[in-house]
């Protein structure tokens, strides 16, 4: 429990307090948990298929749609284009799936903006609206469908 001080307006911490030393540093370490536990769960991700090379037969499952239906799905590529940026190849990350490596650009900067705020005290408002969700969804389906097509083979992985 904090008390303020009436006369300078500073939070002092009560007796007992056990962050007594620096009453904001343990509220600020609390508030970055969350994004800290995402960007850890995150890195280990990519860690662990920066390791096991989605290139070679057997290590992942293969995608049903394009084992059954012969058609490559939005995340088709994912994986080694993952492996590709954990290992700095920026231009066999985009061969291999270019719409994944927009989507970890998207991640890193709503990642970066979460952690301002939050360290700033400043809650975290996403409210994409119907019409950035609705010109994603195309996007994912332009792009899905012109990699399926003869002239779109640039875009397959």
């Amino acid at each position: 429990m904090r008390r303020v001080n009436a006369e300078s307006q500073r939070v002092t911490p009560a007796p007992g307090d056990p962050s007594g030393a620096a009453p904001g540093s343990a509220a600020m370490l609390r508030r970055l948990a969350v994004p800290g536990g995402i960007l850890l769960a995150v890195a280990a991700a990519f860690a662990y298929v920066g390791t096991v090379d989605p290139n070679e037969p057997g290590h992942y499952p293969a995608c049903p749609l394009l084992r059954y239906a012969g058609l490559y799905c939005p995340g088709c590529g994912g994986l080694r284009s993952a492996y590709a940026v954990v290992h700095g190849d920026l231009g066999a990350a985009l061969g291999a799936n270019a719409l994944a490596v927009l989507g970890y650009l998207v991640f890193a900067a709503l990642w970066t903006v979460w952690v301002v705020r939050t360290a700033r005290g400043r809650p975290m408002d996403i409210d994409p609206g119907p019409p950035l969700l609705w010109s994603l969804g195309a996007l994912s389906l332009v792009f899905t469908v012109v990699r399926n097509l003869p002239f779109g083979g640039w875009l397959h992985p």
